[in-house]
């Protein structure tokens, strides 16, 4: 049973792991488009915000140990975190629209938005989550005041991935 439990924590670090480098990925061509385009950039971003609120739930999924019960809490509170997310980005929408805020402003203001919400879902679903979020929130400042900014924020996302990756080596080297 202990094994079993062993296996079944090691398999959730990969998929959680594998989330962390996806969502990491997103954000670094997000970043990229939003350099480029800040229109396609701000469109990104909207879509990216429902993404990371599917992976939110997956991954409250996986913690649930597939319970029904734990998951329908699970679901309730990430679909209320992520829809006030969306509303206040939509807040953003109007706010441009207006005309008072230039798209790439809004581009960087709905990363800022994203880098926020995930950051405290990732109090609720894991720590990784809050680095994704804390690396978007980086890359907004960053892209601000750094000409070549896409490789200083590659380079980063390269290290939040072997930092996590040898964590969790370190982690089971200690519990056996």
């Amino acid at each position: 049973m202990l094994e079993e439990n062993f296996i079944a924590e090691k398999r959730r670090f990969h998929i959680e792991e594998a989330i962390l480098v996806l969502l990491l990925i997103l954000s670094l061509v997000g970043i990229g488009i939003m350099d480029f385009s800040p229109a396609d950039g701000y469109g990104y971003w909207l879509i990216l915000v429902f993404v990371f609120c599917l992976f939110a739930m997956i991954i409250g999924w996986l913690q649930s140990k597939h319970r029904s019960e734990d998951f329908k809490i699970i679901l309730r509170e990430q679909s209320i975190h992520w829809t006030t997310s969306l509303l206040v980005v939509g807040g953003v929408f109007l706010i441009h629209q207006s005309g008072r805020i230039p798209e790439e402003d809004a581009g960087l203001i709905i990363l800022l938005i994203l880098s926020l919400s995930t950051i405290l879902d990732g109090l609720r679903v894991g720590w990784r989550f809050s680095l994704v979020g804390l690396f978007l929130g980086v890359a907004a400042v960053i892209s601000v005041y750094t000409p070549h900014f896409l490789w200083i924020e590659l380079g980063i996302a390269i290290l939040i991935i072997m930092a996590t990756i040898l964590w969790e080596l370190w982690q089971e080297r200690r519990a056996q």
